[in-house]
């Protein structure tokens, strides 16, 4: 039976998501260390571009992370208004 649109298959291995989103930041921190040795910086450059492949990693880690959740799980419900009662 396949799931309706906005909703998830329900399945997700833990396992596969931690590598994925392992994965996707290994990428950007070869992307980001590939920089550092062909442009060959200087220290505060270089400081500056291994500080956003470090970030760059920490949010494709969270992308894929939501990315895949949602695909399993569906979108979030939305949030009762208050005084709604629920």
């Amino acid at each position: 039976m396949t799931p309706s649109p906005g909703e998830g298959s329900g399945d997700l291995s833990i396992g596969r998501l931690a590598v994925c989103a392992l994965g996707a930041a290994t990428v950007v921190l070869v992307l980001a260390t590939t920089v550092i040795l062909v442009v060959k910086p200087g220290p505060v450059l270089g400081l500056v571009v291994g500080l956003l492949g470090v970030a760059g990693a920490i949010a494709s880690m969270g992308y894929v992370s939501k990315r895949m959740t949602r695909n399993a799980y569906g979108d979030d419900p939305q949030d009762p208004e208050p005084g709604s009662g629920r």
